[in-house]
């Protein structure tokens, strides 16, 4: 199970930091969008990346009610995948034309409360699926256990499809993770709020290896 390390801040100073952390012990991380809207708490947005130059891979985690339009202003770089949210926007269809029409790999985002009988059907469309193992919104939110139950089922009825979890990843509970048969795991404050991210990470990576 690969480990990503998670990027939530509403300070472009602290963006900076954090991906040249990440940039010493990583090719890939997740950066998360959050509008004030869709989840209670706002982030940095798409324009904050603007003049970065990204030398490392990434995914954007869109917590946002308006997927396209954080979509047209994403700063395309290294950029792999773009994550949506099934319960921000009904017209998903069109939300995945538009990333595809991009070149990118498509995910969809599922909150702990959404049951796996509203999205299964639209599995077909899409690369990956990320679920969350907290309510979103905030770094270091507590982990709702419920939602193995349904990553467990997920695996089951879904073999070959890409799943990661996100949100209250710890090295207490990272091995019952990968005992799912999960393809990720995002961690964020574990990693970047720890006073040595490298060596943070270094000991998720062992603990889910």
């Amino acid at each position: 199970m690969r480990i990503v390390p998670a990027i939530l801040t509403d300070n472009p100073r602290d963006l900076k930091r954090m991906l040249a952390h990440a940039e010493t012990f990583t090719d890939f991380v997740q950066i998360d969008f959050m509008d004030g809207d869709f989840v209670p708490s706002k982030s940095i947005g798409p324009e904050d990346l603007a003049e970065i130059e990204m030398s490392i891979g990434w995914e954007a985690h869109l917590m946002v009610k308006d997927p396209i339009g954080n979509l047209s202003s994403l700063n395309k770089e290294g950029l792999k995948r773009v994550i949506f949210h099934w319960e921000a926007d009904p017209h998903r269809e069109f939300i995945v034309s538009a990333i595809r029409d991009l070149g990118l790999a498509v995910g969809l985002a599922i909150n702990p409360e959404t049951a796996l009988s509203q999205f299964a059907k639209f599995i077909p469309n899409i690369d990956s699926v990320l679920f969350l193992s907290v309510h979103p919104g905030f770094y270091g939110s507590p982990f709702v256990e419920e939602v193995l139950e349904k990553v467990r089922e997920f695996r089951y009825r879904f073999p070959s499809t890409v799943i990661g979890i996100d949100g209250g990843v710890a090295l207490d509970n990272i091995r019952r993770l990968k005992a799912l048969n999960m393809d990720y795991a995002c961690v964020g404050s574990r990693i970047f709020g720890h006073d040595d991210p490298h060596k943070s990470y270094e000991e998720f990576v062992k603990a889910a290896g």
